[in-house]
């Protein structure tokens, strides 16, 4: 009986000696937390290749309004910078680092059965079904800027949808929904073979560019902003151009 006695108080040692131990770890950061990202639906492909982390890709306006109703998140990526500095001045959010870049293109069915050169043959073209994303939606604003700067404004009010997401508008266009939409290249690059590519000429590029923070409210701030500022890191960098994003602006 003694001897039983003796194991099964050297068990308990060990079980709550392990315990602790692995409560040190956690406190010292030696097991790093599993966070929750928000982020740009047209960074669905890359960034679990940059880190396993629980995601969740929607419209990045979507997402800010999800961090200002208080749900649950670690850090916020945006496909622009106007949204986390938004969250930023509101004390939603850690000051916003600006991470990489994208550009804008018209993508058309595969083979570009309708002869589409660009915006003026969206507006020249006959009963041509475009799709875009609603304003708000970063993708959808950066649109209404490069028709704003051709005076074709008036192809807004011609979309046959106006998309939550870019990935939606790439949806569009694939399933031959519509004939042509506007999408960032990198989302157009994600399915190379069954759409065409269009291109928009750089004086009427928008500025595309993306940024990220961690959320205030986040139970691991540190480790939060430590993977905001791990995007810049060669790793992370490299990971982005393989999938077609582009060094910040200088």
């Amino acid at each position: 009986m003694r001897r039983l006695a003796l194991a099964c108080a050297a068990a308990l040692l060990l079980a709550s000696s392990l315990l602790a131990a692995a409560a040190f770890a956690r406190t010292h950061g030696k097991t790093p937390p599993r966070l929750t990202v928000f982020a740009a639906a047209s960074l669905t492909d890359v960034f679990p290749k940059i880190a396993r982390e629980s995601y969740s890709f929607e419209g990045s306006n979507a997402l800010a309004t999800q961090i200002e109703q208080g749900l649950p998140a670690d850090v916020f990526a945006s496909a622009n910078t106007t949204l986390p500095e938004q969250l930023y001045k509101q004390g939603y959010v850690t000051k916003p680092v600006d991470f990489t870049a994208n550009r804008l293109v018209i993508v058309v069915g595969h083979g570009n059965p309708l002869g589409i050169k660009g915006p003026a043959s969206l507006e020249a073209i006959k009963g041509v079904k475009i799709v875009m994303a609603a304003a708000g939606v970063p993708v959808g604003d950066y649109t209404r800027t490069v028709l704003a700067r051709l005076h074709m404004s008036n192809l807004v009010d011609r979309a046959v949808s106006q998309e939550t997401d870019v990935r939606e508008v790439l949806s569009k266009v694939v399933l031959g929904e519509a004939d042509a939409g506007f999408v960032y290249a990198t989302d157009a690059k994600s399915v190379a073979g069954q759409v065409s590519v269009v291109r928009i000429s750089p004086h009427a590029q928008p500025r595309v560019v993306y940024a990220a923070a961690a959320v205030r409210t986040s139970s691991h701030l540190a480790a939060a902003k430590a993977w905001v500022r791990s995007l810049l890191s060669r790793r992370a960098q490299k990971k982005l151009r393989a999938y077609g994003f582009l060094p910040l602006p200088r």
